[in-house]
């Protein structure tokens, strides 16, 4: 090194899949500048370096979420935590207490979190909690977050007093007389209630955001992929926050296209990825080919149990596949939810017409996928991105939601990790919070051992994991000439745990301590 080191890092265990018993790494300029020896560290110091000593800490590239909603998930996670509600009973005692607080959100019932598995098989209906409201407006977004249940006094707020039709896939689910049952499925139905739900301050949501990423950081994580603008605002409240300070987690923002879209608007979707500051900035589009199992909106290639499933997120799928080929020529790199198994072979055929070159592509999900089509996502150069906490919204007994709508067979093959990357695919993992927490151990964990219908034999080893959340995620945006290696010359984002992620049991790493989140040379958490 030529000139002192701005932070150094001694008496680590570093762990990165290119490098063997080093134990020391030099920051400056934001950049790694030299790995090796604990010895060499005093060649590296001078006058204004911060030695920080790790005291025997593994020391990881640092950890990237690969599917996360920082921003948007601030609205989508407002009011009562129903995630630890099982059953009706309990739904109707957490809305009375929720209640007795709605003052202070305009007199409004605000819930997020809720499990499809509550309602026991009934269909969802604002009747089974008008008596716990008495009279209060309510809206109360399911876990899976395509879907809600609307009160009574909400749903006239609204003005929604019937069916309509929508330009993309979405339902106001309606009783045989017509009537609203309350239950919105898809978003164009949900935003109809927008207009008359309670505003967060903008003050409020500049800090609950700076908030929420510092907790991040504090699980170790050092980037996310943001699967959303969160609002025609954000770019700016990203740059005010960045006046004042730094972003704790960096952040790397896919803007929707939803059906319909015009080719004006997509040629704004390409001149929005000119949009970036410090610490965040706008990277590739994001499409929707479907919905969820558990709200009978995932496209599969034959109806699920309820006869439900049938139809793609965008009437005219061929129309999305214009859309992507539009923005590929661009030079834009698009993400695609997809659920079912023929949202999945749809946009890998897509993707198998856009020939060779060119941006990179990924899918968002793959909850379930059949044999014939794991082989394509190395063939095509598709990453395949996935949510191992999703899991624990299944039960190993195929007696949940999403079980049941499958069926056998199909939730037989539920979040196939392991045979995705044993047939060559980049798997890269996240959280996509709120749905699950954003704890990056956590996510570390569940790859590794699968909760409810995933079976065990889908999970990683703790180097594939680990690689889940560092190198395959930096390949997954195009980044891996940047980050997600420790090496010199790339983007210092560094982990420190307290306990080796790739040798110590799932469980354990669940609860590892963070000693040292470090993000482009800052340090972001330190234990």
């Amino acid at each position: 090194m030529s000139a002192a080191a701005d932070l150094v890092l001694v008496n680590a265990r570093v762990r990165d899949p290119g490098l063997t018993g080093h134990t020391a790494v030099a920051v400056r300029g934001g950049l790694i500048a030299a790995v090796g020896s604990t010895a060499d560290a005093r060649d590296w110091t001078g006058p204004g370096t911060e030695t920080v000593d790790l005291a025997g800490a593994t020391l990881v590239p640092g950890l990237t979420d690969s599917h996360s909603h920082p921003v948007w998930g601030l609205e989508m996670s407002s009011g009562t935590d129903l995630s630890a509600v099982t059953d009706l009973e309990g739904l109707r005692a957490a809305l009375r207490a929720a209640l007795r607080a709605a003052q202070r959100r305009e007199g409004w019932v605000l819930g997020f979190g809720l499990d499809h598995n509550v309602f026991g098989g009934r269909p969802i209906h604002h009747g089974l909690i008008e008596e716990a409201l008495a009279g209060a407006p309510a809206f109360l977004r399911l876990y899976d977050g395509h879907s809600a249940l609307a009160s009574a006094a909400a749903l006239t707020a609204a003005g929604i007093d019937g069916p309509r039709t929508f330009t993309q896939r979405s339902e106001i689910v309606c009783d045989t007389d017509g009537r609203p049952t309350g239950h919105l499925n898809e978003h164009a139905a949900m935003d109809l209630m927008t207009p008359v739900l309670p505003v967060t301050p903008y003050a409020e949501r500049r800090d609950r955001l700076v908030a929420l990423l510092s907790a991040m950081a504090a699980t170790g994580l050092t980037a996310a992929h943001v699967m959303d603008l969160g609002g025609h605002d954000v770019p700016g409240l990203l740059a005010a926050i960045e006046e004042d300070g730094d972003l704790p987690v960096r952040l790397r923002l896919a803007p929707w296209c939803m059906p319909g879209a015009t080719d004006e608007e997509l040629d704004a979707l390409v001149r929005l990825q000119e949009r970036a500051g410090r610490n965040w900035r706008i990277g590739g589009v994001k499409f929707f080919m479907d919905g969820t199992v558990e709200g009978g909106t995932a496209w599969l290639e034959h109806a699920d149990c309820h006869g439900q499933g049938t139809d793609a997120f965008w009437p005219d799928p061929e129309a999305y596949s214009a859309a992507v080929r539009r923005l590929h020529r661009a030079g834009v790199g698009t993400a695609t939810h997809a659920i079912g198994d023929a949202a999945v072979r749809h946009v890998l055929d897509t993707v198998e017409t856009l020939g060779a070159g060119g941006p990179r592509h990924r899918i968002e999900h793959i909850e379930t996928v059949p044999d014939d089509q794991l082989g394509r996502f190395a063939a095509l150069g598709v990453a395949a991105s996935m949510q191992p906490p999703h899991t624990a919204y299944t039960r190993a007994d195929h007696t949940d939601q999403w079980s049941l709508r499958l069926g056998e067979e199909r939730a037989a093959r539920a979040w196939r990790c392991r045979d995705l990357r044993e047939a060559g695919a980049h798997l890269a993992l996240g959280s996509d919070w709120p749905i699950a927490h954003y704890d990056a151990r956590e996510v570390l964990a569940t790859a590794r051992a699968p909760r409810g219908a995933a079976s065990a034999r889908h999970g990683l080893t703790g180097l594939m994991a680990l690689e889940g959340m560092t190198t395959h995620a930096a390949h997954a945006a195009g980044e891996e000439a940047l980050t997600g290696r420790i090496a010199p010359g790339l983007r210092a984002d560094l982990t420190a745990l307290a306990l080796d992620p790739t040798e110590a049991p799932a469980d354990e790493t669940a609860e590892a301590p963070v000693v040292l989140t470090v993000g482009g040379g800052r340090i972001t958490f330190r234990s």
